[in-house]
């Protein structure tokens, strides 16, 4: 099923502000510089920009990448866990 993320061993929240226009490889770069591994199948990764109320969600299946992108009505995380 596209975007099962029931299956997903890991959560890797990606730490400091992410451009928010960033596509799947601008993503996938992120991971690999900061975690020194491609993203695998077992795991999803988190980004939040500078805004508090976007995310993004990055994971791997079989067949390819798929990218989530939640937009909510209310800020949903504080800045201040979101900073190197």
């Amino acid at each position: 099923m596209l975007g099962d993320i029931s299956d997903a061993a890991n959560i890797y929240i990606i730490t400091g502000y992410t451009d928010m226009r960033k596509s799947i490889d601008g993503l996938c770069a992120i991971v690999m510089a900061q975690l020194r591994e491609e993203p695998d199948g077992h795991s999803i990764y988190l980004f939040c920009g500078k805004r508090c109320d976007r995310i993004k969600v990055l994971l791997r299946e079989p067949d390819g990448y798929v990218l989530l992108y939640k937009r909510y009505k209310y800020c949903i995380y504080n800045h201040h866990f979101t900073t190197l």
